[in-house]
């Protein structure tokens, strides 16, 4: 069966560009031309990915983003033709698991959906289950708990966090750790694993400000750290 992609861009011509090329690719892309719109197709129907644009006419694409994380993990990939940074940094700390700015390559925009799509659904491969004192990382059922409680992580955040675990006591590098994630290069804003590891961090830890899990090791990378409660 097709994966399921929900595109919300509001540019009728860039839509069905992308529409046919992923259609050729074997997807199955509805389009929503506004955020409102969007979201109510989303509530409606299953998909396996969303492609978001960052600029809508309406809703702007970070609130479409946060209404959709406040009650599902679909892996969004954020389109963006804005130029600041920032407006990656927030989406990104609100649950965007990509983002490709434009004008983009439509080679690049399939290699980033089929990277998230691959990570959402994992593989038997990372099925282990990995305990820490009070944090537990499931990956057969792709959920990080602490205390027993689910805490949310997009797909990416969950598996940047299952490689640093599986590394536990070892300061890993950004080039490490991307190398062990299949090198997928983390984003073109070369200090996006920064935000996701202070989402990360947000998550498990219980002062994100002084972490005692993930931990920064100055000049060289982070380090998860085994002996913790």
């Amino acid at each position: 069966m097709s994966d399921r992609i929900l595109l919300i861009e509001d540019d009728p011509r860039l839509a069905e560009m992308v529409k046919n090329y992923l259609g050729e690719s074997g997807f199955a892309v509805m389009i929503a031309p506004t955020g409102r719109a969007g979201l109510a197709l989303h509530g409606r129907e299953s998909f396996d990915a969303l492609i978001l644009d960052l600029m809508l006419p309406d809703i702007d694409g970070l609130e479409v983003c946060r209404k959709i994380r406040a009650g599902a993990r679909t892996p969004i990939l954020m389109l963006t033709a804005r130029g600041d940074a920032m407006d990656r940094v927030v989406g990104l700390e609100i649950g965007a698991d990509d983002y490709l700015p434009k004008p983009f390559e439509p080679r690049e925009l399939l290699a980033r959906l089929r990277a998230i799509l691959r990570r959402a659904k994992g593989g038997e491969e990372r099925a282990e289950s990995l305990h820490f004192g009070r944090l537990e990382i499931d990956g057969g059922a792709r959920q990080v708990r602490l205390d027993g409680e689910v805490r949310s992580l997009t797909s990416y955040q969950f598996e940047l966090l299952l490689v640093l675990a599986r590394h536990a006591g070892r300061v890993m590098t950004r080039e490490a750790i991307m190398d062990l994630m299949k090198n997928e290069r983390l984003d073109a804003f070369d200090r996006s694993i920064d935000v996701h590891i202070s989402r990360i961090r947000a998550a498990i830890e219980d002062d994100p400000k002084k972490p005692r899990r993930v931990i920064t090791v100055r000049g060289a990378g982070y380090v998860f750290a085994k002996a913790q409660d």
